[in-house]
């Protein structure tokens, strides 16, 4: 089922900077209805992309372009994706502006998840990937709810474990942080490669 093999690629959405503001902004004053915020604008920008991946591809589809021809064109997607991954993965270390998530307000905790899950370079070319490559294999457009929703599910996790833990989370969280930022590439890199496998496959 093809909605099966998309929902791996949801890691490769959070894996970053995307994962490490969520595990910050849970740690916030207000970090409810920051975290809260955070995925609200995950969702809408995630949405957004995946469904224009899935209308490109739909229109190519309904305009003639062979089913191999846009197989190719998400395979060369998620290439670019893991190009844009391992040349960064030096560069994942929290950016300077992150430490300001201290005093973060809920309408900057939505437009940061909007921005880091819909304008990411690595997200677009994922997200692109996963709504081209559900069109191109006939799924119907709400197939991608099971990704995008595993994709919030995973942005969500740091704020739910604080929320079942409570303070015992707080001894672990910056050891999933530091785990996060050291090794998320390389997984990415992994699931990537084995979606690229995937679709070549089929061509």
């Amino acid at each position: 089922m093809t909605l099966a093999k998309l929902l791996p690629l949801s890691f490769v959405m959070i894996a970053g900077p995307q994962i490490l503001s969520a595990i910050f902004l849970a740690t916030t004053e207000r970090w409810k209805a920051n975290s809260a915020a955070f995925v609200a604008g995950a969702g809408v920008s995630v949405s957004i992309v995946a469904t224009l991946g899935y209308l490109l591809s739909t229109g190519a589809s309904d305009g003639g372009t062979p089913k191999t021809t846009l197989d190719v064109i998400v395979i060369v997607l998620l290439v670019a994706a893991a190009i844009h991954k391992f040349l960064t993965r030096k560069q994942s270390k929290p950016p300077a502006w992150m430490g300001k998530l201290e005093e973060a307000k809920p309408k900057g905790a939505f437009k940061l998840g909007f921005l880091l899950l819909g304008v990411f370079p690595s997200d677009i070319l994922t997200a692109l990937a996963v709504g081209g490559y559900a069109s191109s294999n006939g799924e119907p457009w709400w197939h991608l709810a099971g990704f995008v929703g595993l994709t919030l599910l995973l942005i969500a996790l740091p704020a739910l474990t604080i929320l079942v833990l409570g303070k015992r989370a707080e001894s672990f969280m910056p050891k999933v942080r530091d785990w996060m930022d050291n090794n998320s590439w390389v997984i990415s890199e992994i699931v990537l490669g084995l979606f690229i496998a995937l679709v070549a496959s089929n061509l």
